[in-house]
């Protein structure tokens, strides 16, 4: 939901709420003042339920896993990490200039803890079928 507040009655709301939310949010009070001084044409308000992103262990293992194997198959992290992702969530073909190019249909940023989680078990299955074992994650790596 995104709310425009822009007329002279609505920067009185928006001043009211700035205000509270310093009053709530006391260590943002800077940041909050910052962004209150480029509100002269009003603002918009969006409220969304936050999503729970992947959790750093469990980027971190990827990214070392992912890397090591890499290595074993002769692929750059940036090749080994599409390479599991085109397996993972299936490809697209996309005509460029340099001819038609392989792309993943779906990208991992914005994936939540589960979803990552499954990406994390397509790439220790991957690695296993081609002879690389990749050991398990302990309970926050996964």
């Amino acid at each position: 939901m995104k709310i425009f507040l822009g007329s002279h009655h609505d920067k009185e709301q928006l001043h009211k709420l700035l205000f509270f939310l310093s009053e709530l949010l006391p260590a943002r009070v800077e940041d909050i003042r910052s962004a209150a001084a480029d509100m002269s044409h009003g603002a918009t308000l969006e409220i969304k339920p936050h999503k729970t992103n992947r959790s750093r262990p469990q980027e971190n293992y990827y990214r070392k896993w992912s890397r090591e194997f890499g290595k074993h198959v002769g692929l750059t992290p940036n090749e080994m990490h599409d390479e599991i992702l085109c397996i993972h969530f299936g490809t697209e073909d996309i005509e460029t200039p340099f001819g038609i190019k392989r792309r993943p249909v779906q990208r991992s940023n914005g994936s939540n803890k589960q979803e990552y989680a499954e990406l994390i078990n397509t790439l220790i299955r991957v690695a296993s079928e081609m002879g690389y074992q990749i050991p398990e994650p302990r309970h926050d790596d996964a």
